[in-house]
């Protein structure tokens, strides 16, 4: 599934995590109901039990691959924290009458914080970490991880920028201030002067 382009999206922006499937449609068996509405593994009453060779191999590979999915799935969650939304999954009907996870996508907010590029930054690692965190990222998990990677680029030319600006007005301060003090020291050496000299004309007299 596509990610979200930022122009068209809300300004909550979420991003789908998917676990693309490992085989393709034509490769699973067509005896095999795709069944996307169920959120949990369960047996189906009234159907034979006894399975041949071929049926028992497919629900091997079917069982596989919903660990491998449910696992892949968990592994975004578990480094995105709160930034990512609840897991969902396709499932298909085995021939035993079990529905098998075969599709996943969790969710993940990959909005920048206005005005804040060091929270910007971390989170940006985050949404990075939380891409990558499966053992084999998909390919839409490593778009996410380099959409997360600019924004994490484009955070430090801020901060960078805010660092050079705010030097600048430090040095801006810093250099009044010394005016400042010079002319104090001015016009106190000129009162010490008069003082001096009244002195002097005291000591003459």
């Amino acid at each position: 599934m596509a990610i979200n382009s930022v122009g068209n999206s809300p300004p909550l922006l979420f991003s789908l995590l998917n676990r693309e499937h490992a085989r393709s449609a034509e490769q699973l068996p067509v005896n095999l109901k795709q069944k996307s509405d169920e959120t949990q593994t369960e047996d189906r009453p009234g159907l034979r039990q006894e399975l041949s060779r071929e049926e028992q191999q497919q629900v091997k590979e079917l069982a596989a691959r919903d660990r491998e999915v449910k696992t892949h799935e968990a592994a975004h969650k578990a480094a995105g924290g709160s930034l990512t939304g609840p897991a969902r999954f396709s499932y298909t009907t085995g021939p035993d009458g079990k529905r098998y996870a075969t599709g996943g996508e969790v969710s993940i907010d990959t909005s920048a914080v206005p005005g804040d590029p060091q929270a910007t930054l971390i989170k940006a690692n985050r949404i990075r970490a939380a891409a990558v965190a499966p053992v084999e990222p998909s390919g839409q998990d490593r778009r996410v991880a380099a959409q997360a990677s600019q924004m994490a680029a484009d955070a430090r030319m801020e901060i960078t920028k805010q660092k050079r600006e705010g030097n600048a007005d430090n040095k801006a301060a810093a250099e009044s201030y010394r005016i400042s003090r010079q002319l104090l020291y001015d016009n106190s050496g000129s009162i010490s002067g008069s003082s001096k000299t009244g002195n002097v004309l005291d000591e003459m007299i």
